[in-house]
């Protein structure tokens, strides 16, 4: 599904292709460039789950303060490693997440349908999310810089 989703993201989003795009036509090139029905509905599914985040009025994402820390679930550290939460904690401390938004990638980790979830999932996770929240520019900036220098070997 993480593969669906950054080909969705590199190839739309990122590029700025053409967005008016039909979902008939997305499922079918999907499947033209390989992937499995099954995992294109829960990509989608995921997609519009993002989406849906982004309109809600934030009642389901919990409201906290700077200095708040947060407590993750059983359920949250079975599938964020201790590597992906200490980059979460880090990316808070240097403004690039605020509260809402690390509730929101929070929320989408754990709405993918995924055994293995690594750090640099984590990466295009967050990118997505930024992207989605309107204000967010700077922060999906810095996340860009950070995930194309990790990529590159190189990190500041």
């Amino acid at each position: 599904m993480m593969d669906i989703l950054m080909y969705l993201f590199e190839t739309y989003i990122h590029s700025d292709a053409d967005l008016t795009i039909d979902q008939d036509e997305l499922e079918d090139e999907l499947l033209r460039a390989g992937f499995h029905q099954q995992e294109i509905y829960k990509a989608l599914h995921w997609l519009e789950g993002l989406a849906a985040l982004q309109q809600s009025d934030g009642a389901k994402i919990a409201k906290g303060s700077a200095t708040s820390t947060r407590i993750y679930t059983q359920d949250e550290m079975i599938r964020i490693d201790v590597v992906c939460r200490g980059f979460i904690l880090f990316l808070e401390q240097v403004k690039v997440l605020t509260t809402e938004t690390r509730e929101m990638v929070i929320d989408r980790v754990m709405g993918l349908e995924t055994q293995e979830f690594t750090l640099d999932d984590l990466k295009w996770v967050i990118l997505m999310v930024l992207f989605n929240v309107p204000g967010n520019e700077s922060a999906y900036t810095q996340m860009e810089e950070l995930l194309y220098a990790s990529e590159q070997g190189v990190l500041h």
